[in-house]
């Protein structure tokens, strides 16, 4: 957990603007539970801006649950390593293989999830990293997807009727290149 906090200081530091990043130590305080689906109240999720090798493009879900273009990502389900997450959920949700992943976070978003079945409304503290796709960008989609795309970042950073959430990760990633 000092790792993720120290990666936390670090993002911002980065993106001072971004005022989510004192939730995120707060709950991050509270101990391991919160990195379990059972925090009820919120826990932690690992996502990944999966972008192309040639870093144009990024792959998206249309996400069943949720009925949204969104980026990949899941549950820490007790992990810490969120990095990890994120690239454990990549190869799962889109079954491609040669996929590595940056270890400092590119995205941080805290999001309301809404209530289902037996699951009551509830946060996610969404930590988000890059990941990159190796030689091939042949995907499979998962029970978890309606479909899989490979989108241009440029396009969702100009669409405004992109989610706000991929807008800033294309913008962000548009100004480190």
């Amino acid at each position: 957990m000092s790792t993720l906090l120290s990666q936390l200081q670090h993002y911002g530091r980065q993106w001072p603007h971004e005022n989510d990043v004192a939730h995120f130590v707060d709950v991050l305080a509270e101990g391991d539970r919160v990195f379990f689906r059972e925090a009820l109240e919120g826990h932690f999720t690992g996502s990944a801006w999966l972008v192309s090798a040639d870093g144009q493009r990024v792959l998206l879900t249309h996400h069943r649950k949720l009925d949204r273009w969104l980026q990949l990502g899941g549950h820490a389900d007790g992990d810490n390593d969120l990095a990890s997450v994120a690239l454990r959920e990549a190869e799962e949700e889109s079954g491609l293989t040669g996929l590595s992943v940056d270890a400092e976070p590119f995205d941080l978003d805290r999001h309301r999830i809404p209530a289902r079945a037996n699951e009551p409304e509830h946060w996610h503290y969404d930590v988000r990293y890059v990941v990159r796709a190796g030689a091939s960008e042949a995907f499979e989609v998962s029970e978890e997807s309606h479909a899989l795309a490979w989108r241009s970042i440029r396009e969702i950073a100009d669409d405004p009727a992109s989610d706000e959430s991929l807008r800033r990760m294309a913008a962000k990633w548009l100004q480190r290149a």
